[in-house]
């Protein structure tokens, strides 16, 4: 039995080494079981007693790959303590937590969730905005609190069909989101990095035009330099008085300062916000507003999602370490 034991954990120490400098919330609900394959294990930077730089510089030519989430930055000072590193595997669908230009210099390939939360982003995208124009949770609240009968009839929300829809983003999601709302009668322009040829729906290079002809934004690009504070004044003055926006990419692509004086002004109709500059820290003010929709950053989470991106993180995993593809690269070096 101890012989068993012995060459099981011989066998264990062989296989390559992944990186966890935290868990991931994927792996938080599903549990590890899920991720575990003989293709490789994983190194627990959070159970060692250990300082992270001794752990790191200890396992430094050890570590193979990386699987990482928002939590725990893959920074270039990380990746210099892990000359080995040849794999980052985010569990997530944004990776403006990993450093893509140390990796690239580097030659590290970066993979991410892919496709894999389309259809679930794409739904909460379409439910938020249904929300606000429909007043679903203000007028929750106004029936909770006894106020139909103090004050009788709610006001009135707007329709969905025949809004103009701006996406910005046309990508997994993006995309989804159009298809849903095509199908309720809305009108579809979208901005995105490059007009997209496999699409009919008119293209804008320019966001503040796109706000301009839009009766509500919906943001669902990736945070880059470039789309920082992307959404600013200037994009929500051309938004307007009778214009709603819903975000479900990252809390930094809209200057949430501007966004909450807009609102709190009535410079904007209304909101639907899944995500946040500081999260879980909220502006004081969106708390009390009747006109904006709150959702803690859980946009894409569902079982079925989560159940997706623990199968094709197992198999970007064991594709690297097989020296196969990667299922879905967004660097392949």
């Amino acid at each position: 039995m101890e012989n068993k034991d012995h060459n099981q954990n011989h066998q264990s120490e062989d296989l390559p080494q992944v990186l966890l400098l935290k868990p991931t919330p994927v792996m938080a609900v599903l549990g590890e079981h899920q991720f575990s394959s003989n293709k490789y294990q994983f190194l627990k930077a959070w159970e060692s007693p250990l300082p992270l730089y001794q752990f790191l510089t200890k396992y430094a030519n050890s570590i193979q790959a990386i699987l990482c989430s928002g939590a725990a930055p893959v920074t270039d000072d990380l990746l210099q303590l892990l000359p080995s590193v040849r794999l980052v595997v985010a569990a997530s669908a944004g990776t403006n937590h990993i450093d893509l230009m140390a990796c690239c210099r580097r030659g590290i390939s970066v993979t991410n969730a892919g496709n894999v939360f389309s259809d679930d982003g794409a739904d909460a995208a379409v439910g938020l905005l249904f929300d606000i124009l429909r007043k679903i949770s203000a007028a929750d609240r106004y029936v909770r609190q006894g106020l139909w009968v103090k004050k009788g009839d709610y006001a009135l929300g707007s329709k969905l069909g025949g809004k103009r829809i701006g996406i910005v983003g046309l990508g997994g999601i993006g995309l989804q989101v159009a298809k849903r709302l095509e199908a309720f009668g809305c009108i579809i322009s979208y901005n995105s990095r490059k007009k997209k040829t496999f699409v009919s729906y008119p293209f804008y290079s320019n966001i503040c035009e796109l706000a301009a002809d839009s009766d509500a934004l919906i943001i669902c690009c990736a945070l880059t330099d470039q789309t920082r504070h992307m959404i600013n004044k200037e994009v929500l003055s051309a938004l307007g008085k009778e214009g709603f926006i819903v975000n479900i990419g990252r809390g930094a692509i809209i200057d949430e300062k501007e966004l909450v004086r807009c609102l709190v002004e009535g410079e904007i109709a209304g909101a639907g916000l899944d995500v946040f500059e500081k999260e879980p820290d909220i502006p004081k003010q969106l708390l009390e507003l009747e006109n904006v929709v709150l959702s803690p950053h859980k946009a894409v989470f569902t079982p079925e999602s989560f159940l997706a991106l623990s199968e094709l993180v197992v198999g970007n995993l064991e594709a690297f370490f097989s020296n196969l593809p990667l299922l879905s690269p967004v660097m392949d070096e």
